[in-house]
């Protein structure tokens, strides 16, 4: 047949190597050494230092018995160690886990059993809570101790009695032959996201789509060369959207930010010139709330990639008179992050200020490394008419799909059903075939960019003696976009008030997944005796 010819060339190392973003770093390293990587606490680390730093950690943990497979945790503020973790981790083989810094112990003690650590990097302002975490599981991991400059004094003097950081790298080699992936579906890093059984699923991803999804980030983000990122996106969160290897693909400086505050933001931009940076809508009202006396004048405009909820107009007029220029993107940890994006068109700028801001409001299309993008009728797996008005659920194929769920074959048979991921979120299709999300059939409030399972917060009320039934919805909030809102029945003769309800919580969770309101009621059920969520989530919209 004709084709035989083609079918018969072979793939050989020569033709064909496993995709990995850790070449971004080598390349970077070797084409613009002196070129600054990495700016924190006053210090600067060129290209072909960071890339030392990076391969001295791959060769200490290798050196450790730490190899492929092995799950390396990282509870770690977005300081040189925590970027340094997403290179160092994989070149050594093995598989990082950065863990939210702002969970409580018994879910960080669930994730380190869960995936089985082997070590775990530690801010010295997190001490406390992984040990309470240490003392509530049975992992032990090799514990190396962080002591970042910037941390809080009263911080410093922690220690678990591990190894400090400095001393491991300095046990590495930097001309240590780190190892490339065996095969491009290698597992690079684990994600743990909230689901609707309040439980955290293990999300992992393989070098292949961390590769293609930094690449989709250069195009969708503009990144020319040598940018300058400000992290303001935890890089705790989807990997911070796969940007520590995305900036080093285009050999561009990361800006470290210990914590999200206003003054801080408006110096560094000043001070080193960013150009982009990501986040939740709360960063932009971080910024935008800044005193004036506080802001500092921008060299240049600075693109903001957005997720989560839509800008609203005042705040879009606000921030590009601020001098920022906006990028709307929608994704999930399932896809290592945006995987869509509201790809803007010149001639939206000339239309009303309302009319575009009703156009950002939409999710948009697939980012080029995402290969399908559908809004399907789950029964059927039938695309809705692309009508701006059928309600169908968004499904996603492609390269930036995860690999599945750790040790959950159920979840992840589920979750692929049919061929497509599921996302769980309802949405339009509009005429030129722009995606716009109208709700979730999952139970999730996304609180300042966080997911919160409404479940595990439920299942804490129902540990008060006095809740008789509890549920918790999402209530609109101009700071955080989404909080917590409680609707509660108390037991017949029983007694709570909505402050005791709420410290009851607070010792329970972490604080940002605690109801910031409760609502004592009768709740709305059907026939069958199911809690009508959707009927709460209105009155949570009207105000409780």
């Amino acid at each position: 047949m004709p084709t035989a010819g083609y079918d018969a060339l072979p793939r050989v190392p020569a033709n064909h190597q496993p995709l990995t973003p850790l070449l971004f770093l080598e390349r970077a390293a070797q084409v613009f050494p002196e070129h600054p990587a990495v700016l924190h606490a006053g210090r600067t680390l060129a290209y072909r230092e960071l890339r030392d730093r990076c391969v001295r950690l791959a060769h200490a943990l290798t050196r450790r018995g730490i190899g492929r497979g092995d799950t390396v945790a990282a509870l770690l503020p977005n300081v040189p160690a925590m970027l340094e973790s997403h290179y160092g981790v994989p070149m050594a083989g093995a598989v990082l886990n950065t863990i939210n810094t702002r969970l409580d112990a018994g879910t960080i003690a669930y994730i380190l059993d869960h995936g089985e650590a082997k070590a775990i990097l530690v801010d010295k302002e997190y001490m406390p809570v992984l040990r309470a975490a240490l003392a509530r599981c049975s992992a032990r991991p090799l514990v190396v101790e962080v002591d970042d400059p910037l941390a809080p004094e009263a911080a410093r003097g922690e220690t678990l009695g591990g190894v400090p950081y400095e001393a491991l790298l300095a046990e590495g080699d930097p001309s240590f032959d780190w190892p490339m992936p065996r095969d491009e579906w290698d597992a690079i890093a684990l994600n743990y996201t909230s689901g609707t059984t309040g439980r955290p699923k293990g999300v992992v991803y393989h070098h292949r789509g961390a590769h293609l999804l930094a690449v989709g980030n250069v195009l969708s983000a503009g990144l020319g060369k040598h940018p300058v990122y400000l992290w303001t996106l935890p890089m705790f969160h989807c990997n911070g959207w796969c940007f520590p290897w995305t900036i080093c693909a285009v050999a561009g400086t990361h800006v470290c930010l210990r914590a999200v505050r206003g003054p801080d933001m408006w110096r560094l931009m000043a001070e080193h010139g960013v150009t982009h940076m990501c986040g939740a809508p709360i960063v932009m009202a971080t910024l935008l709330g800044t005193p004036e006396a506080e802001k500092r004048p921008l060299p240049r405009r600075v693109q903001f990639v957005v997720a989560g909820a839509p800008p609203p107009e005042a705040v879009l007029a606000a921030m590009r008179a601020a001098g920022f220029a906006v990028c709307h993107v929608y994704g999930l940890t399932e896809v290592y992050g945006p995987a869509v994006v509201n790809e803007w068109h010149a001639e939206w700028e000339a239309r009303p200020a309302a009319e575009q801001a009703a156009l950002m409001a939409r999710q948009g299309v697939r980012y080029l490394a995402l290969e399908g993008l559908e809004v399907m009728d789950p029964a059927t797996m039938r695309a809705v008419p692309a009508d701006g008005a059928t309600l169908g659920e968004v499904m996603m194929r492609g390269n930036v799909v995860m690999k599945g769920y750790l040790k959950d074959p159920a979840a992840t048979e589920a979750a692929f059903a049919g061929g497509w991921f599921h996302t769980g979120d309802l949405a339009v299709r509009h005429p030129d075939g722009y995606i716009q999300l109208k709700d979730r059939s999952k139970d999730i409030i996304i609180s300042g960019g966080e997911n919160i399972s409404s479940i595990e917060v439920e299942d804490v009320l129902f540990k008060h003696p006095a809740v008789a039934l509890a549920a918790v919805v999402a209530k609109p909030d101009e700071k955080w976009g989404e909080t917590p809102c409680a609707f509660v029945e108390l037991k017949p003769g029983a007694s709570a008030t909505a402050e005791e309800l709420i410290a009851f919580c607070r010792e329970r969770l972490a604080h940002f997944k605690v109801p910031r309101a409760v609502v004592f009621a009768e709740l709305p059920k059907t026939s069958t005796g199911k809690i009508q969520k959707h009927v709460l989530r209105e009155m949570a919209r009207a105000g409780g």
